[in-house]
């Protein structure tokens, strides 16, 4: 199926799509275990994310462990939950910037 991509990310369309799939598919939802489920149950919360530079191999290996741990666990018949976290404060994402503009003076 290969198709041309455009050069700039237009997020108008596509984000409402990809939001409409994910309500469908409840992907917001957080599974509650049934009355009786005796399975024991694995939750890995994510910090939230760290705006210090740019992205290297240390970020891949990191989600990939995670990834791995979760797996692993719902192999050995877990109820898992793997749950990122968000900075909504935003205050890397300040230092950032400002340490940008002192830089441009």
């Amino acid at each position: 199926m290969p198709h041309d991509l455009s050069k700039a990310y237009e997020p108008g369309a596509i984000e409402a799509r990809w939001a409409e799939y994910w309500v469908k598919e409840k992907l917001f939802s957080v599974p509650t275990p049934p009355p009786g489920e005796t399975r024991p149950v694995f939750t890995l919360l994510l910090p939230p994310p760290n705006v210090t530079g740019r992205l290297h191999m240390g970020h891949m290996l990191n989600q990939t462990q995670m990834d791995i741990i979760v797996r692993w666990h719902r192999m050995r018949g877990f109820l898992t939950l793997w749950l990122p976290g968000t900075d909504h404060a935003g205050i890397a994402t300040q230092m950032m910037v400002e340490r940008q503009l002192a830089k441009e003076g």
